[in-house]
């Protein structure tokens, strides 16, 4: 059994594009001292060399940069100057800059990144904010992408799209640029940084990429699960990551309602220490509610008053079927039904081959599971079986419309899909 029969995979690749470039700080590595012991870093090298320029010269290297470059970033002088703003630390004295001599500087400490290069997956999907060009019947969505670049270091990206009244879907095609956010505030605290980051001059979503810009996130913002969270008639999509800094990692909340501004938060407790944690869309008896893995096996069903700490937590789930013997996830936010709360899990199999199979747990309290899938909703077909990481299928959340679950997937960690799933179909196949 391949799949679900009631399970319908679409024809919309999602392929990662190189051509797709943002600009993010360049560091030289530092020189040993018994080489260069009168010089701080190569940093300083590099200014003595620029003001050493004539200005014709100056003018005319500028001009060249500018040439090559500018078609391809937005406000490129600005970035020039901002990142010469951000270099003046790490430099020693030095006279005045000229105004082509900044913009200079901040050229040379910054690079294009291909910040999806290498793949473009673990997919999210949620309903737009602005549904005003939706069709009858139908609705916008976002999608929020995993994209990974050179030295394997993750990103955040998005994609936005349709679904007609039937279920059919289309995806919009891509901005022609990309950007990066500006950092709002930033305030330091005991666990890391708590920032907001905004996008001022990114009309198109798919432009907008949220790169690392923290320690704790140095290596990767990892695996987004994004949920439409409602509390009292407001609206918020709130999104848990895991942030890697290529030795550790933990979980953190982003939270945004207009995909413009986002605010970034590291999680504190016992039961944020690991990855794969999804937010339910709305609180149950007063408290936020997860479904975490802390253990890197388990599934479990975790509460916390204030959104920010969570300890503790109670087994929900444990593998029991050979496709998900050697452990078990979460595929995402649980979906509220009429039936109870459908929870996408993903399960690893003999040869580490991924599936994703389904639980329905109790509305009132789900921690009491109702029933689940004894063979996966959808497994790697062979022509889904090469890429970065071989046989694996996953998702980081699904969405609801009418009598289908629109189920955005991840391909062998490489490229995305859609499939759908006819809800009736399902609940009479979970036992």
């Amino acid at each position: 059994m391949s799949q679900a029969s009631f399970l319908h995979r679409q024809a919309l690749y999602l392929r990662p594009d190189p051509a797709r470039v943002i600009v993010r700080p360049f560091k030289p590595a530092t020189e040993p001292r018994d080489l260069n012991p009168t010089d701080k870093t190569r940093a300083n090298h590099i200014v003595k060399r620029i003001l050493a320029l004539d200005p014709t010269a100056a003018a005319s290297l500028l001009a060249d940069v500018l040439e090559n470059f500018q078609g391809r970033h937005r406000n490129l002088l600005e970035t020039f100057e901002l990142r010469a703003d951000e270099m003046e630390a790490a430099l020693a004295t030095h006279v005045t800059f000229s105004a082509i001599q900044r913009q200079l500087l901040g050229a040379y400490f910054l690079n294009e990144y291909s910040f999806e290069a290498s793949a473009l997956f673990n997919p999210s999907i949620v309903p737009h904010p602005d549904q005003s060009e939706a069709p009858e019947g139908g609705l916008r969505f976002i999608l929020s992408l995993r994209a990974v670049g050179e030295g394997h270091v993750s990103s955040l990206t998005f994609r936005t799209g349709t679904i007609a009244a039937d279920g059919s879907l289309t995806v919009d095609p891509t901005a022609r640029l990309a950007s990066s956010p500006k950092v709002g505030y930033r305030v330091s605290g005991p666990l890391g940084d708590d920032i907001e980051v905004t996008f001022k001059e990114s009309p198109d979503i798919s432009e907008r990429v949220i790169f690392p810009v923290t320690e704790s996130q140095s290596q990767g913002i990892e695996d987004a699960r994004f949920v439409e969270f409602i509390d009292g008639g407001r609206k918020t999509y709130y999104a848990t990551y895991t942030a890697y800094t290529g030795r550790s990692i933990r979980s953190e909340l982003l939270e945004t309602s207009d995909f413009q501004s986002f605010r970034m938060t590291p999680l504190q407790g016992t039961a944020a220490q690991n990855k794969g944690m999804a937010l339910f869309p709305r609180r149950i008896d007063g408290k936020y509610a997860m479904i975490a893995r802390q253990d890197n096996e388990n599934l479990y069903l975790i509460t916390s008053k204030d959104l920010y700490r969570w300890d503790g937590g109670q087994v929900v789930l444990k593998p029991q079927f050979p496709w998900e013997f050697v452990q078990i996830g979460n595929c995402g936010s649980p979906i509220e039904l009429d039936e109870g709360w459908l929870l996408l899990t993903h399960g690893v199999g003999p040869v580490r081959r991924y599936s994703i199979g389904a639980a329905l747990l109790d509305k009132n309290d789900p921690a009491k599971v109702l029933a689940r899938s004894v063979e996966p909703l959808l497994r790697p077909e062979p022509s889904e079986r090469e890429g970065y990481v071989p046989n694996v299928v996953y998702t980081c959340g699904a969405m609801r419309h009418n009598d289908q679950i629109i189920l955005p997937y991840a391909i062998s960690d490489t490229y995305s899909n859609f499939a759908t799933i006819e809800i009736a179909a399902l609940m009479q196949a979970l036992s």
